[in-house]
């Protein structure tokens, strides 16, 4: 039986980047790689896989016009999508890479180790190289960062997600993490899976213990007000009053 060959289009408006990776892809033996074409632009990337399309698109992020982020998310919709792996000068946009399922996140310059091992994970995902692999976790994640690495927090461990200042606080059963996104676009990511209580807090929907009447001192609530309890940490949060009348219907909603 004729050896597998894994397509690629190589999607960099570097000139000289889009030479390295094909140099680089050259040497691959497992699988085999054939580069079906090269693009400076995601408008140019957009037309080559509408003549052919690919298994593969090995895909920078700061380009002119549509940005590799915007791209990927164009992709999502092709049928059959192509794998996706990010290669970049910028380490910051790995979180959102992720959530756009992108199979890796190499940052430039490329070594040949690391982009070997990101085309091994393309071949195995679409079953043309038995390369042995973890067991997929199929619970939903959220991608954080916490001291320069990139964990998959699953959605079972979401406690809460406060705003402070600048950032985000994420709540989990063991851990705190701080995260660059904005409420209002984790809200819409992780959808029925959290309530927003008050402007700036939103719960997990599964963490919620208890609505009640609880003493307050939050600085902005004082006295007693709506307050829910969250497990496992026992902490109760402030329900604000344009927000009451969602939780308790959000929760009578779950206790069926």
């Amino acid at each position: 039986m004729p050896d597998t060959v894994l397509t690629v289009l190589i999607v960099d408006d570097e000139p000289l980047a889009r030479m390295r990776l094909r140099g680089l892809l050259a040497d691959a033996t497992q699988p085999r790689l054939q580069v079906l074409a090269e693009a400076g632009s995601a408008a140019e990337a957009l037309h080559a896989l509408a003549r052919q399309p690919v298994d593969l698109v090995l895909l920078d992020i700061h380009m002119p016009g549509l940005d590799g982020l915007g791209l990927a998310e164009r992709l999502r919709e092709q049928q059959p999508a192509p794998a996706v792996v990010f290669v970049t000068a910028h380490a910051e946009h790995a979180l959102r890479a992720f959530e756009l399922e992108a199979v890796d996140y190499l940052t430039k310059p490329v070594r040949r180790e690391r982009l070997a091992q990101a085309v091994q994970r393309v071949a195995a995902r679409r079953g043309q190289r038995p390369v042995p692999t973890a067991p997929v976790d199929e619970r939903p994640m959220l991608v954080v960062s916490d001291r320069g690495r990139v964990l998959r927090i699953p959605l079972s461990e979401l406690v809460y997600l406060r705003a402070e200042m600048k950032y985000v606080t994420l709540r989990t059963r063991s851990h705190s993490y701080v995260l660059d996104d904005s409420l209002g676009e984790l809200e819409q990511r992780l959808g029925e899976a959290v309530i927003r209580i008050h402007r700036s807090v939103l719960v997990a929907r599964q963490a919620v213990r208890a609505l009640a009447r609880h003493p307050l001192d939050t600085g902005e609530d004082t006295g007693e007000g709506w307050a829910v309890q969250v497990e496992p940490t026992g902490e109760w949060l402030p329900v604000s009053r344009r927000q009451l009348s969602a939780v308790r219907d959000a929760l009578a909603g779950g206790a069926a």
